[in-house]
């Protein structure tokens, strides 16, 4: 359909253009995700050590799905899992950057409440999405319909196997 080719790239070109953003300047938005980080200190220590905990490789993971997974939505290659990506890699990014319950400065504060209600828009474009079939039946419905239509077979044998 016309809409989801034109929908999907401008959806996906935030996405892009906020993990190549993230890639040019990795240390600034490392410096915003470090509060993050800190008030997940147990958690972060009990995670296996290949599982990268430092700032900067996190910014940079978080870049690469942005970058990738939006090219994926942009060009409708798997764009539900695309979608999903997106969407895992949106809410650390709102809760990294976009804290303005913590803001004392009132002008600051609604700048970065509108980010976050931007962000939250994204994430439910992103979650809608990931949810479209495309115009096919879904899966739980093609699954849901093959056991109908298998129950309906299996009926029909054991019918016959009595006679």
């Amino acid at each position: 359909m016309l809409i989801r080719r034109l929908a999907r790239p401008m959806l996906a070109s935030i996405f892009i253009w906020g993990g190549i953003g993230a890639l040019k300047d990795t240390s600034n938005h490392a410096k915003a995700v470090t509060p993050l980080l800190d008030k997940a200190g147990p958690i972060k220590e009990s995670l296996p050590e290949q599982v990268p905990t430092d700032p900067e490789t996190l910014v940079r993971i978080d870049a690469a799905v942005k970058i990738g997974a939006g090219a994926m939505l942009a060009l409708g290659k798997f764009p539900r899992m695309a979608s999903l990506l997106l969407a895992g890699s949106i809410v650390p990014t709102t809760l990294a950057a976009h804290r303005f319950w913590e803001h004392e400065d009132p002008q600051q504060r609604v700048e970065q409440q509108i980010h976050f209600l931007k962000n939250l828009g994204l994430l439910g474009g992103v979650l809608l999405a990931s949810v479209d079939t495309g115009g096919k039946p879904s899966v739980g419905y093609r699954a849901r319909k093959s056991a109908r239509e298998g129950s309906k077979k299996a009926k029909k044998t054991a019918k016959k196997a009595k006679k």
